[in-house]
């Protein structure tokens, strides 16, 4: 390697990327750090692109956590954005990196490499799914995307500088209703844009090909979630298969399903992501669970100082002790850490995860951690399943709203699987709770013993989380 510095090589700059190079430098300040990242941005929430969709974020730029410039000068890192790794050479520690803008290739080397090249939106090989206004929602790029579509549509032109732009009328939008847009797939981003863009005034229709909506979540939940949807004005077609989309002049204009077809000026493609693991798998590096690189619990690969993070890598569920692939951000950012401080000398370890996940959908909060049944009759673990409302708040105390809590208990041991709630206030700090409780191994009487703040503002003498504990004993003959 010459008299170089020791050198950290990072392919991708977001979420886990960014978290494992700021930690290799901030313990190693004398290793040259490098970051690779295709696009032009860095270290954005890409988990609040519907919000910047819907006008509550005014500027994108309130996305980004750290410009490349402030993650030179501050944290000393060299970031080299529109770079894009092509391949990896594991038996020279090289990586072939291409410049997008110049279109020219150099070869990098590295003492120790990161891949964190996350997940990329699933398209299917359907007929006209490349037709202009066929979007996906996964970078900030795409984001800026649909906004930008939207915004013609209604009049403003597209508008990404300082939060105190003024909009200027659109003379393309004059007399024309707001789009109707179909959004293909249920899952957390598909339902969050469906409130930005009926904040927007469009007109929503949400296809789904399963029997409910948010994944594998009991039917307890996701009913509550389903009739708010049809209060607030979104169609709702399930166990529905898109078969492709039909165009007029190169742009959609209708989608096609075996229960039909749907008029639109536009589609949101949701329909979940696979991990962006090709270039490891072509440096023959182990892949496991849905193709995702596998990692031990310090990240490393199964070629020597290579280390992988975030949504390219599998974890480990701390309920089933099985590989999982659960694409998180927070995931993302803590396997980064790990990655980074690993690469730099240390031995951290990163334990597992429950799956813990919370949303906003209109007026609700909706949350989960560990297991639904689903997941439990898929995993083979017998279980029961239990469903309780409680109240946020005590109920004379005004404004107190309902929760839905749904517990799944293994039936030999009572010990707690996975836990989902459901309400308009008190759930999304709640679920962490259980989230807890799943590291612990806590059974159902472990849970029913905590002991839980109260105050009338905030939570009934008996949490929901405990009543909830209490009636799971009661099914199984404990109370």
């Amino acid at each position: 390697m010459g008299s170089r510095k020791e050198r950290v090589l990072v392919i991708g700059g977001v979420a886990a990327g960014m978290s494992a190079a700021s930690a290799a430098k901030r313990i190693r300040p004398d290793m040259e750090v490098i970051v690779l990242e295709k696009s032009p941005f860095i270290s954005y929430g890409a988990c609040s692109i519907p919000y910047y969709v819907s006008d509550e974020i005014k500027d994108y730029r309130d996305l980004i956590a750290v410009s490349p410039e402030a993650a030179q000068n501050e944290r000393g890192l060299i970031i080299r954005t529109r770079h894009e790794a092509t391949a990896i050479h594991p038996d020279t520690k090289e990586v072939v990196v291409r410049c997008l803008d110049k279109n020219t290739e150099e070869r990098i080397a590295y003492d120790k490499l990161v891949i964190a090249t996350g997940a990329v939106p699933i398209k299917p090989p359907l007929p006209g799914i490349d037709l202009q206004n066929v979007f996906t929602l996964r970078t900030l790029e795409d984001g800026l995307a649909v906004k930008k579509y939207i915004d013609n549509w209604s009049g403003r032109e597209a508008c990404v500088g300082s939060p105190e732009c003024v909009y200027v009328k659109s003379p393309r939008a004059e007399g024309k209703d707001q789009p109707r847009a179909v959004i293909v797939g249920g899952g957390y981003i598909g339902l969050e844009m469906c409130e930005s863009l009926r904040k927007r005034g469009l007109d929503v229709t949400v296809v789904e090909k399963m029997d409910r909506v948010l994944g594998t979540m009991d039917n307890s939940i996701t009913s509550v979630v389903e009739e708010t949807l049809k209060t607030e004005g979104v169609r709702l077609s399930k166990e529905t298969t898109v078969l492709g989309f039909e165009g007029t002049g190169g742009k959609v204009s209708k989608v096609l399903t075996d229960k039909g077809d749907f008029l639109t000026d536009f589609v949101i493609l949701s329909i979940g992501v696979r991990p962006e693991s090709s270039l490891a798998e072509t440096a023959a590096i182990a892949l496991g669970v849905n193709k995702a690189i596998t990692v031990d619990e310090h990240m490393r690969t199964s070629l020597p100082d290579i280390f992988a993070a975030g949504d390219c890598a599998d974890a480990l569920s701390i309920v089933t002790a099985r590989k999982v692939y659960i694409p998180l951000g927070t995931t993302a950012n803590k396997q980064g850490r790990v990655a980074g401080e690993n690469a730099a000398g240390r031995e951290t370890r990163f334990e597992g995860v429950a799956g813990t996940a919370q949303t906003k959908i209109f007026d609700l909060e909706v949350a989960r951690t560990g297991l639904t049944s689903l997941d439990a009759e898929r995993d083979k673990i017998p279980y029961f399943a239990s469903t309780t409302q409680g109240r946020s708040r005590a109920k004379a105390y005004p404004a107190g709203k309902p929760i839905f809590i749904t517990y799944v208990v293994e039936k030999e041991t009572g010990r707690l699987l996975g836990a989902q709630m459901v309400g308009k206030e008190g759930v999304a700090h709640r679920i962490d709770t259980l989230a807890t409780a799943l590291y612990g191994r806590m059974t159902m009487d472990d849970v029913a013993r905590l002991d839980l703040g109260y105050a009338p503002p905030f939570a009934t003498v008996w949490d929901p989380i405990l009543v909830a504990a209490n009636v799971a004993l009661k099914k199984m003959g404990r109370r």
